[in-house]
């Protein structure tokens, strides 16, 4: 109890030291939310009563403060691109991004752990080799480069699938929403593939190398017992720590998906708030992202707990 109240203390600290900096980045940056628009052309007492209205006239320190203030009670204030409050901007497009990452996390997990564990088993094979040049390329690749190479093949050249959105207008149908999310899913999935096979592949062969594993191999073991039973158990503390400490990761890939595809997702509105230089927004943001670091911190410090019963015995 003593260190989940020490770690979350922590937390606290690291939450507050990513708003200030954040805060401080896009303010002391020249310029103001109206000149992100070249297009305006305002009158100088226009743009200054603009400001007070939204308290971004006052000094940097008293806008922190009450910026704070209105988190701690809850209130992330309102949007200066939309007019409307950033939680319930936030809240209509978040599920869309869940569904889309969360699935490319299942998915590439899975598949990773499946091959990475046949690689390291069958070292120097045909299987290893193609696993070994997928999580190359999947490295290498940009996201965005695959996704309008996966548009062009398979939404113009073979219309397999559509080429963008998540729904057909005037559908919607759970069927519809799958055939969508085909083509964004591939690119997720493949870049956050090619993170995790090699950090499997890694973990089961440091495994398959200790002395308890060929003894009990000597000892009569079936390979599907020693995997089960020795090997996966074991290798499974890097590769929970890899993939806990990947799910922020895959917030920024869904960003590069749902912007090249056009999924209506949280990405997408990121990127627009950003290019506007919306205040609110930005610093909601980012402290999504922050807690969503110190989650995944903290989900993988109960994993190990709950994996290892050696760490409970130390406890």
């Amino acid at each position: 109890m003593r260190e989940i109240l020490r770690r979350l203390s922590q937390t606290v600290f690291v939450l507050f030291g990513v708003s200030l900096v954040t805060f401080l980045t896009m303010h002391l940056a020249p310029g103001h939310p109206l000149q992100a628009n070249p297009e305006l052309r305002l009158d100088p007492t226009a743009v200054e009563r603009w400001l007070q209205l939204r308290q971004l006239d006052g000094p940097l320190p008293a806008q922190y403060v009450a910026w704070l203030s209105r988190v701690l009670r809850g209130d992330f204030g309102e949007s200066l691109l939309y007019n409307r409050p950033v939680l319930e901007l936030i809240g209509e497009r978040l599920p869309s991004t869940l569904l889309l990452t969360l699935t490319a996390f299942v998915l590439a997990l899975l598949l990773a752990v499946v091959a990475g564990t046949y690689a390291a088993r069958y070292q120097g094979s045909f299987i290893d080799r193609a696993v070994n040049l997928l999580s190359l390329g999947g490295i290498s690749l940009p996201g965005f480069w695959l996704g309008i190479v996966l548009i062009l093949l398979f939404a113009y050249r073979y219309p397999f699938f559509p080429a963008v959105g998540m729904r057909t207008p005037g559908d919607g149908s759970v069927p519809d929403i799958l055939q969508h999310m085909v083509l964004p899913l591939c690119v997720m999935v493949f870049g956050s593939f090619a993170h995790y096979v090699r950090h499997v592949r890694g973990a089961v062969l440091a495994v398959l190398a200790q002395d308890y594993v060929r003894a009990a191999r000597s000892r009569g073991l079936t390979d599907r017992q020693l995997l089960f039973l020795h090997v996966l158990p074991n290798a499974a503390l890097p590769i929970v720590t890899v993939a806990a400490l990947s799910l922020p990761m895959l917030f920024t890939g869904a960003m590069v998906a749902e912007q090249v595809f056009g999924w209506p997702g949280l990405g997408r509105f990121i990127v627009t708030s950003m290019l506007a230089r919306d205040y609110p927004v930005i610093m909601t943001v980012n402290m999504y992202t922050g807690t969503l670091v110190a989650a995944a911190n903290f989900l993988a410090d109960i994993l190990y707990l709950l994996i290892d019963p050696r760490l409970r015995a130390g406890m």
